[in-house]
């Protein structure tokens, strides 16, 4: 199975971090708002989210009213995988973060969640409904 990942990391300018991406990488444009911005960097989602001076003090923004970590990272997974690791780790005594839908009925919609590794890591598995749109605007 073929699994681009998903990296999530903030940022102090979305219009800087914008340009260096699509002007000298050469990355294409995702979705955007104005606190965050989506990169396709060769497949792989990099979500920018502005934040000041980066504090592992205060890790949070808020996307569709849930708390989520700036700082996370991921891969997109099939929804059939999705599934079942959602239900292995449900049952498991691991805390399970933030399950959700993502998006609902627009483009880019996804199932999420989160769970924090041994490092204190919080690492998100996404499946998106359709993911041609993964990069879509």
């Amino acid at each position: 199975m073929e699994t681009p990942f998903h990296m999530s990391l903030p940022c102090l300018s979305i219009k800087e971090t914008r340009d260096f991406y699509l002007n000298n990488i050469g990355a294409s444009l995702g979705r955007t708002s104005e606190n965050w911005l989506d990169i396709n960097l060769f497949g792989h989602q990099i979500t920018f989210i502005k934040a000041e001076k980066f504090n592992f003090n205060s890790p949070n923004y808020v996307f569709e009213g849930k708390i989520l970590p700036s700082f996370h990272f991921g891969v997109i997974i099939d929804i059939d995988t999705w599934g079942e690791l959602y239900g292995k780790l449900s049952k498991s005594d691991l805390e399970v973060v933030t399950q959700t839908t993502f998006l609902k009925d627009k483009t880019g919609e996804h199932l999420s969640f989160f769970i924090n590794d041994p490092n204190d890591y919080m690492i998100e598995f996404k499946s998106f409904k359709e993911l041609k749109e993964m990069f879509k605007t």
